[in-house]
């Protein structure tokens, strides 16, 4: 049994979680699908909301959600510190983003997402809503072969090196983000390739995990913290190495995020400081993209496409169902 995992908590992981977190990504998945290639994000990151808070409303937990849709005077529901599940059953901490990529829905592109993580009291990082520098590889790598303080180029030769090859056959993934120029100049001046995402860097972080599959070797760049988290939990269960920085330039944001216990703004955090002890992670696709297919509407029937992770085991579960009771998200 992992470090910091209670008996009962474990058990209801076993039975219980795993299945349950998929129906809650699917629920919010299949809000959102419907409004894919509407132009409106707002509206489509809603319906996710709603579903996914109705599916967690449903759990024997006392869930707190520690990374939600913003803080509780920003957002109308799923909002940091919020407490859903029936509060009959063991105390977790949960991150979520119902509609990860809300730009990326609105225009049905690929990669849109809806993604949950389930971890005991206390394991999650209770992150600000500010932006965080983040860096992030797959499993394989030998330990320490990035650092978020090293130079763009130092990181990416390290990764060539631990691959086995030329500098100029590491693809970086990368937000296409204004704040990025000087990022992107500098991995194009080694020689590296680079994949510019508009949306999704949850997704982003997690391609790096099956590069073969997915082209994309490292993550580099800002993006927001909440999100880094969700990343992290998803690496934490397939293997990799992240680590991250807070952004905290303003008094203000150096304030909210001591209110919420970050005691040094200068932290490196790694992985297992964002998301510690037993995790559970679940994706579904809400478009096409590398990792799941998105959603699709049949007359008679649904279809989803889940990963389903655990940190623990580091089993890694892929669901493709059926839903002949359309009737139940509706």
């Amino acid at each position: 049994m992992p470090e910091n995992d209670s008996p009962a908590v474990e058990s209801i992981l076993d039975r219980i979680f795993t299945l349950e977190l998929v129906r809650v990504a699917e629920s919010a998945a299949v809000a959102a699908a419907r409004l894919r290639g509407k132009g409106d994000e707002m509206a489509a990151d809603q319906v996710a909301v709603d579903a996914m808070r109705t599916e967690l409303n449903k759990l024997d937990i006392k869930g707190r959600v520690v990374i939600g849709e913003g803080e509780r005077d920003e957002a109308p529901m799923l909002y940091i510190g919020e407490e859903v599940g029936t509060r009959n059953g063991p105390e977790v901490d949960i991150a979520l983003d119902p509609l990860e990529g809300t730009t990326i829905c609105a225009k049905n592109l690929p990669n849109s997402l809806a993604v949950i993580a389930i971890a005991e009291r206390g394991n999650l990082l209770y992150a600000p809503d500010v932006y965080m520098e983040k860096i992030a590889i797959g499993p394989g790598y030998p330990a320490g072969t990035i650092n978020i303080e090293a130079t763009v180029k130092e990181n990416l030769e390290a990764v060539a090196k631990a691959k086995g090859v030329d500098i100029s056959q590491v693809t970086t993934c990368i937000l296409d983000r204004p704040r990025h120029a000087k990022l992107i100049e500098e991995v194009r001046n080694t020689g590296a390739a680079i994949r510019l995402i508009g949306d999704g860097d949850v997704a982003g972080i997690i391609h790096t995990t099956d590069p073969v599959e997915t082209g994309i070797d490292i993550y580099l760049g800002s993006g927001g913290a909440p999100e880094g988290v969700l990343a992290a939990a998803a690496l934490r269960c397939i293997g990799g190495q992240m680590q991250g920085k807070l952004l905290l330039d303003t008094a203000e944001k150096r304030a909210r995020a001591a209110k919420m216990g970050v005691e040094d703004p200068d932290r490196v955090y790694t992985a297992e400081d964002m998301a510690k002890g037993d995790v559970l992670f679940a994706a579904t696709g809400v478009t096409d993209g590398n990792m799941l297919a998105g959603v699709k509407f049949g007359k008679n029937e649904i279809t989803t496409e889940t990963i389903v992770m655990r940190s623990s085991s580091r089993t890694v579960r892929e669901i493709k169902a059926r839903h002949q009771n359309i009737e139940k998200f509706d």
